[in-house]
């Protein structure tokens, strides 16, 4: 495989054209608008939108979304990422019942809840994130996956997700150690793997699942550690995927990784024991989440 080391001339100028395996057309139709409209209606916030994903035409045409919950203002300085930081708001009450209304009239089998960091609150969300949960599975019998900060790893808030018994409890460790003071801010490596390891010990049945941004400037060595560590926590499934800043301001991307790279590295990773792997340079957390649960369930 070759190496993801980084030469000086492979670290693009910000003006630099994206490689042609980065460029997709939109989705032709109406479907797009249909999304779009009824988020709005319900307002409620997508990290499709608030996190610039570059998916987000393609899975509104498919009448799917991730919810983000507990406000669009993030407390964490993720130097990745085009949520807004700041002092949020006050948690809706209401929110539950309209992220399920919403998953009810797009007709999703499969519902992604994500959100964004609020360390500003006692338990971090976790309770809401649980009434979440249990609105949708009420409203719609349709499988459940969260993707959950940390909770600065308080184990009686990831408890109160897990009490909610989600289908699939999704906690990126999003880069590797050495890059995780520029990219993640106040997150922590080891609390992430504690996190996922808690998730596993306590409900065994719950599928675990955890993804990577690639082209940070990582290496080789530094990525297989990861997963060498996310495996020893039996961690079930994985995504990989290109990190795309979202403005100038944001991390640059030190490097444009081929498919035929990110290929190599879903062998790599299912030989290692991943039951799930999803690589592409257009894979995000959350992208096509339903075919990777369906897939795992065979």
């Amino acid at each position: 495989m070759r190496s993801l080391h980084v030469l000086p001339e492979a670290v693009p100028e910000p003006t630099r054209r994206l490689p042609s395996w980065l460029k997709r057309p939109l989705p032709r139709g109406n479907e797009n608008f249909f999304t779009h409209d009824l988020l709005r209606e319900l307002r409620l916030e997508t990290v499709c939108e608030n996190a610039r994903c570059p998916n987000r035409p393609e899975c509104y045409a498919r009448r799917t979304a991730t919810f983000m919950i507990l406000g669009n203002v993030c407390t964490r300085p993720c130097g990745f990422c085009s949520v807004p930081r700041g002092q949020p708001e006050a948690l809706e009450d209401d929110e539950p019942a309209r992220v399920a209304e919403a998953a009810q009239r797009l007709g999703l089998k499969h519902v992604v809840i994500t959100s964004v960091t609020r360390d500003d609150l006692p338990d971090g969300g976790a309770d809401h994130f649980a009434r979440c949960v249990e609105a949708v599975r009420e409203r719609t019998g349709a499988q459940v996956e969260v993707l959950t900060p940390d909770f600065l790893g308080d184990l009686a808030a990831i408890d109160r997700v897990l009490a909610a018994r989600p289908d699939v409890y999704n906690h990126n460790t999003e880069t590797v150690p050495r890059l995780y003071r520029k990219v993640r801010g106040r997150a922590d490596y080891h609390r992430s793997l504690d996190l996922l390891a808690h998730v596993k010990n306590t409900h065994p049945e719950i599928t675990t699942k955890s993804g990577l941004m690639l082209g940070l400037g990582e290496t080789t060595d530094e990525l297989l550690e990861v997963l060498a560590d996310l495996r020893a926590v039996r961690c079930d499934m994985l995504t990989l995927g290109q990190y795309l800043a979202p403005t100038l301001k944001h991390i640059p991307v030190v490097r444009y990784l081929p498919p035929a790279e990110f290929d190599e590295l879903a062998v790599l990773a299912r030989s290692l024991g991943f039951e799930q792997v999803a690589s592409g340079p257009f894979v995000r957390s959350s992208y096509h989440a339903d075919e990777m649960v369906v897939s795992h369930a065979r």
